[in-house]
């Protein structure tokens, strides 16, 4: 009764607390390319109330409790959780917190996605949630300070098939660990917050004795390796933001007091490093929509370049519910079969790949 009392009293703290602004970004409007980013930086950074290290345990029992897939209150923790089944342990909070670990299953601990040795474990960066997370403590040890990547032929495979070895994207060909599909947006577009939240510090954060030597390339605006950038933009488009992500990325903003804008906006996205792609900045904002939040049932895609584009509409999950080819000029959209709710509107063709999120009332 106690535990239950202190879990719906640290649940009501968290619950209470101050929402992400509507007009959090506006300052950004009109931006584009770099200096679009380094706006998003002075926002995130203004506001961002640094917690302790320790104050993550508290935490995460919101911010990463898995109401989501099984919804049983454990741990959501990427390196165990399958997401098309049962998982093959779960962690408790509180109860299963590492400590010492012999394999997998043992204990969960806090893992740095950008690995604490980039940054000499320095704060602010060392407790910012928005990159530390709970996973299984042994996988972690596995990974070690190991940059992402795409695996090939697997040295070691965590229950939940998440991979250690060689890389196969065309850059690198170095010893990489790889997360299942479900988690690789989420992990890309905190890549790309922490490369907005730390523009002033992380052209430093390169070493030759880890792997952000693989994965930075020592800049403040790219920030990423050629190799590391398309991958990322890669595992972002195919891997939309979740409901998971957005109530994460809540918390978060009450924990320490600044947001992702990638998640809320994952169209700054492209329009920041959209030329990793190969596109111009010229070829960044080609289509509009609009109304936008609507409540009628026909939605208005405009397109400015010439060609014939296909348009995708996934819900948050990631499902695709809606897709049909559209064309240069006013598109028409029939929406009448979606729920209210939140969408990713997706466009690609030749000369365009472009993420919009959308608001259905």
């Amino acid at each position: 009764m106690k535990k239950y009392l202190f879990y719906l009293l640290t649940f009501t703290f968290f619950a209470t607390t101050a929402q992400i602004p509507g007009n959090y970004y506006d300052s950004a409007t009109g931006l584009t390319g770099f200096a679009l980013k380094t706006e998003l930086h002075n926002i995130i950074s203004n506001g961002h109330n640094p917690q302790g290290y320790n104050d993550l345990w508290t935490a995460y029992q919101i911010s990463d409790d898995d109401q989501y897939y099984e919804s049983d209150g454990t741990v959501l923790d990427i390196y165990s959780e399958n997401p098309n089944g049962t998982d093959p342990y779960g962690f408790n909070f509180g109860a299963d917190q590492c400590g010492n670990y012999g394999g997998e299953g043992d204990c969960y601990n806090r893992e740095h996605l950008m690995p604490q040795s980039w940054f000499n474990s320095a704060m602010p960066m060392k407790s910012d949630i928005h990159h530390v997370i709970p996973t299984d403590g042994y996988v972690n040890g596995v990974r070690g300070h190991l940059p992402f990547g795409e695996v090939g032929s697997a040295n070691y495979v965590s229950a939940n098939g998440s991979k250690r070895g060689n890389n196969t994207v065309p850059g690198y060909n170095g010893e990489v660990f790889e997360p299942i599909d479900e988690f690789k947006g989420d992990i890309a577009r905190v890549y790309f917050y922490m490369a907005t939240r730390y523009e002033d510090k992380i052209a430093s954060w390169e070493n030759e004795n880890d792997g952000s030597m693989a994965t930075l390339n020592g800049t403040s605006d790219q920030v990423f390796e050629n190799w590391m950038l398309d991958m990322l933009l890669d595992w972002h488009q195919n891997d939309p933001v979740s409901q998971r992500e957005i109530d994460r990325n809540e918390e978060a903003y009450n924990f320490q007091g600044n947001a992702n804008p990638f998640v809320d906006h994952p169209e700054f996205i492209d329009m920041i490093w959209g030329s990793g792609m190969g596109f111009s900045s010229s070829q960044k904002n080609e289509f509009e929509m609009f109304p936008n939040p609507i409540s009628t049932d026909r939605l208005q895609i405009k397109v400015s370049e010439a060609g014939t584009f296909q348009m995708e509409i996934h819900n948050l999950l990631g499902k695709l519910v809606l897709s049909k080819n559209i064309s240069k000029g006013e598109n028409l959209i029939d929406i009448s079969n979606l729920p209210m709710g939140i969408y990713l509107i997706k466009i690609s063709g030749e000369n365009m790949l472009m993420t919009k999120k959308l608001i259905r009332k």
